[in-house]
């Protein structure tokens, strides 16, 4: 089961499914993050300065030079979230990759958001023609996963732009493929190397052939 009672619920709210299974993150995966995020902030009096690839101490407040504290940063990444149908394009290639695959496979969105936001991301997704189910979860990725898949030995892949959610997967799901895509490839030298046997690719050109080889579609 999840760890996450809410996920869990909403994992329940779906329809069984036997197709291979498509588990997708969505910020810096299917939507920019990491690049409309300093526009926002700027917008709002703040800059963020990626020395590491974290948000709280990183951002800062341009009038006074002061780094921000987490709760700061926490509501600014809230009003962001809630305002996310101006900020966030879909990341490129992704709209293709996903009418390569069409009802061949079970796609299944996946974000690490509070709970509170899906309704506006689900909105959002689907003015940009991202039809797909989508779950929220405030904690670890893996035992969602697991979970979606239930008994069966469907094939699965997971594409995320973060390895501790691609480990996180791995362990719940050892013979799942995993995919670390990100929106900004600049970005990966600030964050620990992806688990063993981890497809590492560049965008959704790349990474399209080798989901549907593994999804065997």
């Amino acid at each position: 089961m999840s760890d996450d009672p809410e996920t869990l619920r909403q994992i329940e709210e779906l329809s069984h499914d036997s197709r291979p299974l498509l588990v997708l993150d969505v910020d810096d995966v299917l939507l920019e993050f990491v690049r409309p995020l300093p526009r926002f902030l700027e917008k709002r009096g703040y800059r963020l300065t990626l020395e590491s690839f974290r948000l709280f101490g990183n951002i800062t407040h341009v009038e006074s030079g002061r780094t921000i504290e987490p709760e700061e940063a926490t509501g600014l990444i809230d009003d962001f979230f809630m305002e996310q149908a101006d900020w966030q394009a879909m990341t490129e290639g992704a709209a293709e990759a996903l009418a390569h695959f069409g009802d061949r496979a079970e796609v299944i969105l996946l974000t690490m958001m509070p709970h509170r936001h899906r309704d506006a991301r689900r909105l959002h997704l689907e003015a940009l023609g991202m039809n797909y189910p989508l779950l929220t979860t405030e904690m670890a990725k893996g035992p969602a996963i697991k979970r979606l898949r239930g008994d069966s030995n469907r094939p699965v892949v997971f594409v995320d732009d973060q390895p501790r959610n691609l480990a996180s997967a791995r362990e719940s799901v050892p013979d799942v493929h995993l995919i670390h895509l990100m929106a900004d490839n600049s970005l990966r030298k600030m964050l620990p190397e992806p688990p063993d046997g981890a497809y590492v690719v560049e965008d959704w050109k790349e990474a399209t052939p080798i989901i549907a080889a593994a999804l065997g579609i």
